[in-house]
């Protein structure tokens, strides 16, 4: 039995109860930090373990799902010697993906696994200092800490998302990606990742620290959308389906990340501007 993999299902339980926890309370700060604790977690376990058997770990959380109550189906697939899975030979089918995924990193050039450690690598730290930058606003005497961390989350997010688009840029031929639809949605997905964090430094160049906290916010769901949506949803729609290859993962890569600006901008105009208002008024 893979401990790690159960010990993330064990994670994701505890985050789920933090998510209701969190709704009664009235604030997601500490669901915010446990999923970003999960997701450095995840990310540093490529730098530490290697990409194959980091893609082989990623790929076991799905296994489960994905192969319950089916012997087969279009949207799976096994791999040489079953190497792409922490499972062992207890499931010899593994989504499709999965497999292309593991297949491209582990017997492709150098320069592939390069570009993956700079996205992860980079995006890790944007997604640490989002939370920073939107807790301590750029006021009074956060005003120059709020500008220097801004610029250094700027400049990562900037190689992150130029890693992320050449690595894209391989995938038309890669059919249980989706082909040149897993391209062209991942191109979307760093638009609007891109794009928001742009516009609030647009806004900010501008003196509008108004506009720039909105269109962060929305950045900050963007990035949400496009790591635990995407993921999430993949989760569930996996299983779903399975009977169409790439429809799952297709789903996920055109979604995530939009939903997540909706999502971000949900939270912002019932949560976030209420208590700003109630503050006032006090």
């Amino acid at each position: 039995m893979p401990l790690g993999i159960l010990a993330i299902y064990v994670a994701l339980a505890v985050w789920v109860g933090l998510l209701v926890y969190s709704y009664r309370q009235g604030s997601y700060w500490l669901f915010a930090i446990f999923g970003t604790g999960i997701m450095a977690l995840l990310n540093i376990g490529y730098f530490v373990n290697g990409v194959p058997d980091s893609i082989a770990f990623f790929i076991g959380i799905y296994d489960v799902l994905d192969n319950l109550g089916t012997t087969g189906a279009p949207a799976l697939a096994s791999c040489p010697d079953n190497a792409c899975t922490v499972w062992g030979d207890r499931y010899m089918n593994h989504p499709s993906w999965g497999v292309a995924f593991y297949d491209r990193f582990a017997n492709g050039p150098d320069l592939r696994s390069t570009l993956l450690y700079g996205h992860l690598g980079m995006n890790t730290i944007v997604f640490v200092l989002m939370h920073v930058q939107l807790a301590r606003q750029g006021f009074a005497e956060h005003k120059q800490f709020h500008r220097i961390l801004g610029r250094v989350s700027f400049a990562c997010l900037t190689v992150g998302t130029v890693c992320a688009i050449v690595l894209a840029a391989q995938h038309g031929n890669v059919e249980s990606y989706g082909g040149s639809l897993s391209t062209y949605g991942f191109w979307f997905m760093s638009l609007c990742v891109y794009g928001c964090a742009v516009m609030g430094v647009v806004a900010i160049k501008n003196g509008d620290h108004v506009n720039h906290r909105i269109w962060m916010i929305r950045f900050v769901g963007a990035m949400w959308g496009a790591y635990w949506l995407f993921r999430i949803m993949l989760f569930v729609l996996g299983p779903l389906l399975r009977s169409w290859d790439s429809a799952a993962i297709l789903s996920c890569i055109w979604f995530s990340a939009p939903l997540g600006i909706l999502i971000a901008e949900f939270v912002r105009r019932k949560l976030i501007v209420g208590r700003e208002v109630v503050a006032q008024a006090a």
